[in-house]
C-alpha cells in the first residue's frame, strides 16, 4: 500500500508494516523520528494560485522547429490550462539559421550595398509560428545586436564549448548599436511585421523585452548606454502598437549587491529620467525582469544544491520593486529563474549538474516554486510568472546532463513537476503543521538541517483541489529514511469525490532510471525509446478511488527523499 489509512481513522505505519508480516531493521533508520503534520484547511484562502510556472526559455532559438522542440514545445503547451510563454535570446542574430550551443541566428537584419537595411523575417516566423499554432505566446526579446549594426562586428560568431571559459561567447552581438535610429527601426518594423502577420490583438497579449542581462558580458556596453537602447527600443514597440507590452532590464540576481543597484538605476531612470528617444521625462514600462539562480556545489562526492542563493535573489528583487510605490503593482516576471546558472554546462564538464536528470530536480522545482510565492505574499507585488530556462538541446547524448525538460524527445523527472502544477487551479489555501521550514527559512539558510524540507502547497478550485507534497534537502542523498506525512484535509466537499496521487520518485514518472536499469544506452532501440517515453509521462501513485471526506479526512503517506506527491480531489 501507499497510502495508510481512511478518512477520520489513522494506522500508524510500523503497526500497518508489523500486521503486513513486513520487517525492518529500526537501526537502520528506515523511519524518521516522528512524523511530519502537514494540515491544510481548503476554506481558507491564502492567495491565488496564478499559473506563474507556465514561463520557459532557451538560448538557442533555433531548436524551437526542429524535431525533438517541436515535439518539447507541444507537450508544454498541453500541460498548461493557460497559454505558455516562451523566451529565447538571439532572435535579432545575424546568420543563415546556425546554431549550436548558447548560439543562434535569425539574419533579421542585413544591409545592402549602400547601407539601407534589409529585413528578413523568414526564420523568426518560423519559431513564433510554432508558439501561435499551440496556442503558445512569445515573451518577444529585443536582441541581440545584428552584425551590421553591431558597434564592434568582429569576431561576431562565437564556437563555445562546454568547458571552455563562459566569456568567450561574448563576441559582436554583445557590443551596443552604431546607429541607434536605424537600431530603433529594426524594432519598429519587428513589432509592425508582427501586427501584420498575427493581429493587434494577438500581439497585445505579448511581453516585449530589452535584451538579457545587460550589467553582466551580454552586454559589451554601460549602463548609459543600455538606458539608451531601452529608451529608444520601447518607444519604438508603442510607436508601432502603442498598446504592447514592454519592460526589461532582465539583470542577474538582485542579491548580489551590484545587480541590484544596476535595477534600481534603470528603474531610477524609467521613473524620472531623460528619454533618450524623445527628450521626454521618463520611459514606458508595462512589466519588470530580473534573474534568480541557486548555486550548486559538490561537497564531498556529492553534489548540494543552494536553493536559498535563488530564493535571497527573489526576494531582494521583490524588495527593490515594492520600494517603488509608482511601480508597485506592475507585472514582475523573474526571467530566468533556477537552480544554477548555465543550462549548456554538462554534467560530464560541471559535476554540480549531476542533479539535472533525476529527481533532486523535481523536487527543488516543487520546494521552490511554492517559495516564489510565500514571497510575493510577504513583498505583497504583482508576480506574473518565473522562467525555467530549460527546453532541451537536439542531437546531443542521451542524459548528458544539460539542464532540459527532455532529452532526444523523452521527457526528465522535472517536468512531470509542471504536469502537476498544472492540475493545481483556483485559490491558494493554508498549509500548516510542524514543518522544518518556511519560506523565509529557505531562503536565510537553504536547506541544511538534518532533516529535510517535506512540506505542501495546495489550492481549492470550484470543482477540484489539490496538495502537492515533496520532501526536498540540498543535499543528492538517497540512501536516507523516507519521511512519514500525516495530512488532516479539512472542508473537502461533503459529498463523494475522486482522489487520485500522482507521484514522482525513483519508481514512478521516471524515465531516468528507467534508462539506467536497461543499461544506460546511447543507441536505444526502438522498443526502448518507445518505453523510455513512457516512462516519462506523469504516473499515478495508486488506483483511483471515489471517497467521502465528511469535511475532514486524514491520511498517512510514506514519502521518500526527492519525491513529490499530487492528491487531487475532484467533484
Amino acid at each position: 500500500m501507499k497510502t495508510y489509512g481512511h478518512f477520520s481513522k489513522m494506522i500508524p505505519l510500523s503497526v500497518f508494516l508489523l500486521l503486513t508480516g513486513f520487517s525492518f531493521d529500526l537501526s537502520a533508520q528506515y523511519l524518521p523520528e516522528e512524523p511530519v503534520t502537514i494540515d491544510v484547511d481548503f476554506n481558507n484562502t491564502v492567495g491565488d494560485m496564478d499559473p506563474v510556472w507556465a514561463f520557459w526559455g532557451h538560448d538557442e532559438p533555433n531548436y524551437t522547429y526542429m524535431k525533438d522542440g517541436q515535439k518539447l514545445l507541444t507537450e508544454l503547451a498541453e500541460l498548461s490550462p493557460v497559454p505558455v510563454y516562451m523566451r529565447v535570446h538571439s532572435l535579432l542574430v545575424t546568420g543563415e539559421g546556425t546554431h549550436a550551443l548558447k548560439w543562434g541566428s535569425t539574419n533579421a537584419y542585413t544591409e545592402d550595398a549602400n547601407g539601407n537595411p534589409v529585413y528578413d523575417w523568414t526564420i523568426i516566423d518560423k519559431i513564433f509560428d510554432s508558439y501561435i499554432e499551440r496556442g503558445m505566446k512569445p515573451m518577444a526579446q529585443i536582441g541581440f545586436m545584428p552584425k551590421a549594426l553591431s558597434s564592434r562586428p568582429e569576431p561576431y560568431r562565437h564556437y563555445w564549448k562546454p568547458g571552455a571559459r563562459y566569456e568567450e561567447i561574448y563576441t559582436g552581438w554583445a557590443y551596443p548599436p552604431n546607429d541607434y535610429e536605424k537600431w530603433a527601426e529594426l524594432v519598429y518594423q519587428w513589432v509592425k511585421h508582427s501586427v501584420d502577420r498575427y493581429g493587434k490583438e494577438e500581439v497585445e497579449s505579448w511581453y516585449w523585452e530589452v535584451w538579457n542581462e545587460p550589467n553582466i558580458g551580454y552586454w559589451q556596453g554601460t549602463l548609459e548606454e543600455y538606458i539608451k537602447l531601452y529608451d529608444y527600443s520601447a518607444d519604438a514597440v508603442k510607436r508601432a502598437l502603442p498598446t504592447a507590452k514592454i519592460g526589461g532590464p532582465e539583470t542577474t540576481g538582485p542579491g548580489w549587491d551590484k545587480a541590484a543597484d544596476y535595477l534600481r538605476k534603470f528603474l531610477d531612470h524609467v521613473s524620472h529620467g531623460k528619454n533618450y528617444a524623445t527628450g521626454e521625462t521618463g520611459s514606458p514600462l508595462d512589466f519588470i525582469t530580473f534573474h534568480a539562480k541557486g548555486n550548486p556545489k559538490v561537497v564531498d562526492g556529492m553534489v548540494q544544491m543552494n536553493m536559498g542563493a535563488q530564493l535571497n535573489d527573489i526576494s531582494k528583487g521583490f524588495e527593490i520593486v515594492a520600494s517603488y510605490p509608482e511601480f508597485k503593482d506592475l507585472p514582475i516576471i523573474i526571467g530566468e529563474s533556477d537552480p544554477e546558472g548555465c543550462a549548456a554546462c554538462s554534467e560530464a564538464d560541471y559535476p554540480h549538474n549531476a542533479y539535472r536528470n533525476g529527481t533532486m530536480y523535481s523536487s527543488y522545482t516543487a520546494a521552490s516554486f511554492a517559495r516564489k510565492y510565500a514571497l510575493a505574499d510577504h513583498f505583497d507585488v504583482n508576480f506574473l510568472g518565473a522562467v525555467t530556462w530549460g527546453f532541451e538541446f537536439e542531437d546531443q547524448p542521451w542524459y548528458a546532463g544539460f539542464r532540459d525538460m527532455a532529452t532526444n524527445g523523452v521527457d526528465k523527472p522535472v517536468l512531470n513537476v509542471f504536469r502537476m502544477f498544472g492540475m493545481m487551479q483556483g485559490n491558494r489555501v493554508s498549509v500548516s503543521g510542524n514543518m522544518a521550514y518556511d519560506f523565509e527559512a529557505v531562503r536565510d539558510e537553504s536547506v541544511r538541517k538534518a532533516v529535510p524540507d517535506v512540506n505542501a502547497i495546495a489550492t481549492f478550485g470550484e470543482h477540484s483541489a489539490t496538495v502537492m507534497i515533496w520532501n526536498y534537502h540540498d543535499n543528492n542523498n538517497l540512501d536516507v529514511a523516507p519521511a512519514l506525512v500525516e495530512l488532516s484535509l479539512e472542508n473537502l466537499p461533503n459529498t463523494k469525490v475522486l482522489m487520485q496521487h500522482y507521484r514522482v520518485d525513483q519508481e514512478h514518472s521516471n524515465s531516468y532510471t528507467y534508462w539506467k536499469s536497461i543499461g544506460s544506452p546511447q543507441q536505444p532501440t526502438a522498443e526502448e525509446i518507445a518505453a523510455l517515453e513512457r516512462a516519462g509521462q506523469l504516473d499515478l501513485y495508486t488506483s483511483p478511488e471515489w471517497v467521502i471526506p465528511d469535511n475532514e479526512m486524514k491520511l498517512s503517506i510514506e514519502l521518500p527523499r526527492q519525491a513529490v506527491s499530487l492528491l487531487r480531489f475532484t467533484w
